[in-house]
Parts: C-alpha cells; sequence; structure tokens
C-alpha cells in the first residue's frame, strides 16, 4: 500500500468513526438511557450475525458481484444445526461443521453457476434466495425449532467480560477478512478482477477460482452467522433474517466498498455495521417508530450509494 493509498485508508477510517461518534452523542443528548456500558454491550452481542455477513459480503462486492442470498443461507444453516442437535440428538460441537459446511456449499453454487455459466450474480443469488428458504422450511416442516441451552452458550455474554463469544468470534473473522483482503495474493487478485476483469484474464490470471472462492467465503460467513443466530434465540426459525441481505450490503456500502467492484475494506464494513446498529437502537431508545426507522434507514443507505456512485465518477475523471 503506497503513502496516498495509505492516507485515504487513514481518512476513511476517520470518518466513520467520526460518523459513530456523532451519533453517539445526539442519541446520549435525546435519551438518558443510551449512554451507559448495557446499551453498548448490548448492541456488540446483537451484531455476530451481520457483521460476519458484511465480511462474506465485502469480498463479493470487490469481485464486482452481489450475494442476496446471504439470509435465506443463514436461515438454511441453522436449520440444518437445529436438525441435527434437536432430531438427530447430535452433540452441538458435531453439528457446528455442517452448519457451516450447509452454507459454504450455497456459496460454492452461487460461485459455480454465476461465474462458470456466466450468468449475473444477481440472478443467480437471486435464485438462491428462494432454494435456501424452501429448504429451510422443508428442514423445519415450517415450525421453528427449539434447540434450548445447547447453543445458548455461544450468544451470551462470557462471565467477567460482557461480551458473548458470538461477537469474538465476528471480530476474528473481520481480523482475518482484512488480512486476507490486504495482505494475501487470493485480496489482491480480486481487487484487480473487480477493477478490470479483462485485464486480469490478459496478464495470464485465470479469474474464476477467485471469483468463485468469494462466494464460498460469503456462504461460509453466512453458515457461521447461522450458528450465532441460532445462539441468541434458541431456535432454528424459517423465517430467520429475512431482509438481512440489505443491511449487510448497507454496511458494506457505508463503509465504502464500492457496489462497482475493485475498492472495499472488511474493517469499514465493520464500522458500517456499528453505525447502522447504533441508529437503530438509537431510534429505538427514542421512541421512533417502526416504519419511520425503516425510512431513515433507508435513507441512509440511499446517500450512501450516492457518495459512492460520486466517488467512483470523481475517480474515473481523476483516472
Amino acid at each position: 500500500m503506497n503513502p496516498s493509498q495509505s492516507y485515504r485508508t487513514v481518512i476513511q477510517y476517520a470518518g466513520l468513526v467520526g460518523v459513530l461518534i456523532v451519533l453517539v452523542a445526539v442519541f446520549s443528548l435525546m435519551s438518558e438511557n443510551f449512554f451507559q456500558a448495557g446499551t453498548f454491550v448490548s448492541i456488540a452481542n446483537q451484531i455476530p450475525d451481520l457483521t460476519l455477513v458484511a465480511v462474506g459480503m465485502t469480498l463479493v462486492l470487490v469481485v464486482g458481484g452481489i450475494d442476496l442470498s446471504v439470509g435465506s443461507i443463514l436461515a438454511f444453516s441453522s436449520a440444518v444445526l437445529g436438525a441435527l442437535v434437536v432430531d438427530w440428538n447430535w452433540s452441538l460441537w458435531a453439528s457446528i461443521p455442517f452448519c457451516a459446511l450447509a452454507g459454504a456449499a450455497c456459496g460454492l453454487f452461487n460461485g459455480c453457476v454465476s461465474v462458470l455459466a456466466k450468468i449475473p450474480s444477481f440472478i443467480v443469488t437471486l435464485g438462491m434466495l428462494e432454494i435456501a428458504r424452501g429448504g429451510t422450511k422443508l428442514v423445519t416442516n415450517s415450525q421453528t425449532k427449539y434447540i434450548g441451552s445447547a447453543v445458548e452458550g455461544i450468544g451470551e455474554p462470557i462471565a467477567g467480560l460482557s461480551l458473548s463469544p458470538a461477537f469474538l468470534m465476528a471480530i476474528v473473522a473481520v481480523i482475518v477478512g482484512q488480512f486476507v483482503l490486504t495482505r494475501t495474493v487470493f485480496g489482491r487478485y480480486c481487487i484487480a478482477i473487480g477493477t478490470n476483469e479483462e485485464a486480469v484474464r490478459m496478464s495470464g490470471v485465470n479469474a474464476a477460482p477467485y471469483s468463485i472462492g468469494v462466494f464460498v467465503i460469503s456462504g461460509l460467513m453466512c453458515g457461521l452467522a447461522g450458528l450465532t443466530y441460532a445462539s441468541r434465540l434458541s431456535t432454528a426459525d424459517p423465517n430467520a433474517a429475512m431482509g438481512l441481505e440489505l443491511s449487510a450490503i448497507a454496511a458494506c456500502v457505508i463503509g465504502g466498498t464500492s457496489l462497482m467492484g475493485g475498492r472495499g475494506n472488511v474493517i469499514n464494513s465493520f464500522l458500517g455495521v456499528l453505525i447502522i446498529a447504533v441508529l437503530q437502537t438509537g431510534l429505538a431508545q427514542v421512541g421512533v417508530s417502526d416504519p419511520m426507522k425503516q425510512i431513515i434507514t433507508g435513507t441512509v443507505i440511499v446517500v450512501a450509494v450516492l457518495l459512492d456512485a460520486m466517488r467512483s465518477r470523481w475517480g474515473h475523471r481523476r483516472g
């Protein structure tokens, strides 16, 4: 990373942290209950699902793709976990790998069909959204499956720390995701593919394994998110994570990841998750109705997309 890129990265971090500080200050003035340790602990323990999904979504967006099936894959993975633990009497630790693999398999399907058949990922993942949701309802028989204490420990705060293992797992995923994107050959090729895929091919690099790989990672993150979601609610819900794809895309775009590909940062996406979580928690505490919260959150997303489009046009003019 050259000095110019390092400078821009620091500016982006500072800008996002500044937005977070402003939001916390505004809601602290509007609600006397907001600026408390309990509020921040509650936010931290509610965001592992969205954080994990946003890590995978960042990589998919970087290569110029999109994954609209993340919410359904999360639900399908948690349903697999619930079926193994409740119906098949497997232990939780024996079931977790299959929960993650269920998500990764869905991601592999998305990647192979999209890349090898050259079908836009928007269409393929829209189909997977329905396939995975239907699979979830088949596995759960369209009934909420109570898993119970077997999985609750992952979502409950660790004694003396107040943070849950699920949150710590999400933080590890953010660190690993940022390392992969910025410090590995895989990450550099992903950015290059999103910037100019034809140039990558002309240089003799086969882009297909990298483009498929990001969808597999996205599916794997959804599988782990299915575990953290189930641990937080103690259930496998056939209607889980409806609309999660929009929140994940919003978090990435707010964090500066381009919908046009070629630019992204996992840590910034995590800051985007925090901004959405603080916004929603603050609006709830000051008594804003659910429809109004949707309008405000949607407005923030539109503004972030507009800023991304303006930044891309400005970059083309400079380039």
